[in-house]
């Protein structure tokens, strides 16, 4: 029986923040498939999740009449995504000879209507607003560096709706690509299912999938190469192992922002804490076999 592992694909892998060209977004994606492969050479079952934000956005940003709510966007960058990494993913699977071939998962995940989230909207999505569009807009809308824009909650994930169809394809060896960009979220009410405005964080959701699948690793791919404490200062100090108590009591103190690495840690605890026998790693993208030998990366393990 081969051992399963959520492999979280980081935004720098499908666009790189401060890419110059198409050249350096190749580059890192090109690492994540090598990663890919040789996890499945390693003998691992793969699970991979993605973000989408600035496709999402993108899509939201020519949608100017605003006809398709949220969730469809959501939904359709899955879709876009999906498809692009499986045209690549499948194109190398057969050039290397190897039998897997991928699957595109299109993700529901169930939140809660009541989530104090939704009270107080913090994520940014879509476009800068015009000042016509603020004083027309029935939207949450917050001042952020880039001007005005709409807000949408980021609840927390309950329930994963697809999980029997994502665990019925690992265990046909198929790569699975799902949760695309944390999953799209949708509410139950009278046994009815709906779509809601809001943006759950892909790390978390990777996180509550790899337990639900009972994964024995969850990988957090990103753009730098291990957790480090007191970052960017001359006093920058890189981990290569935390334990649950140090990593909570690291993020406690502040040193994780809310805004890029705070969610990652947070993710890779609950997971531990959920399923303690579970391999909690973060690591650049190409690092991943290293890191799976505590070799490169940062891995997360139960207090000692």
């Amino acid at each position: 029986m081969s051992k399963t592992v959520v492999y979280a694909i980081g935004g720098n892998a499908l666009s790189p923040p401060g890419a110059k060209d198409v050249d350096e977004h190749s580059l890192v994606l090109a690492k994540v498939m090598s990663d890919v492969v040789d996890l499945l050479e390693g003998g691992w079952s793969v699970v991979l999740t993605h973000g989408n934000g600035p496709q999402v956005g993108e899509l939201m940003s020519l949608d100017v009449d605003v006809v398709h709510p949220m969730d469809q966007w959501v939904a359709a960058t899955q879709g876009m995504i999906g498809h692009s990494l499986s045209l690549q993913l499948n194109s190398i699977l057969k050039h290397r000879h190897r039998p897997e071939r991928t699957a595109v998962v299109l993700t529901r995940v169930l939140v809660d209507e009541n989530d104090p989230a939704f009270e107080f909207p913090t994520k940014p999505v879509g476009p800068v607003l015009s000042a016509q569009d603020v004083m027309q807009r029935d939207w949450d809308i917050a001042t952020t560096i880039h001007g005005a824009r709409r807000v949408v909650a980021s609840p927390n994930p309950m329930s994963i709706l697809d999980l029997d169809v994502i665990r019925t394809l690992v265990e046909q060896r198929a790569v699975v690509i799902c949760g695309g960009g944390g999953g799209i979220p949708v509410t139950e009410r009278d046994r009815q299912y709906n779509g809601i405005p809001s943006v759950i964080d892909k790390d978390r959701l990777s996180s509550l999938l790899a337990v639900d699948l009972q994964a024995e690793a969850l990988i957090i791919s990103t753009g730098v190469p291990a957790v480090y404490t007191n970052f960017g200062q001359d006093s920058q100090d890189e981990h290569r192992h935390l334990t649950v108590g140090k990593a909570q009591q690291f993020l406690d103190d502040g040193q994780f922002p809310a805004g890029s690495m705070g969610p990652k840690i947070k993710s890779m605890i609950d997971a531990v804490q959920a399923l303690p026998t579970m391999r909690s790693i973060l690591c650049q993208p190409g690092d991943a076999l290293s890191a799976m030998r505590g070799e490169a990366g940062t891995t997360l393990s139960q207090d000692d």
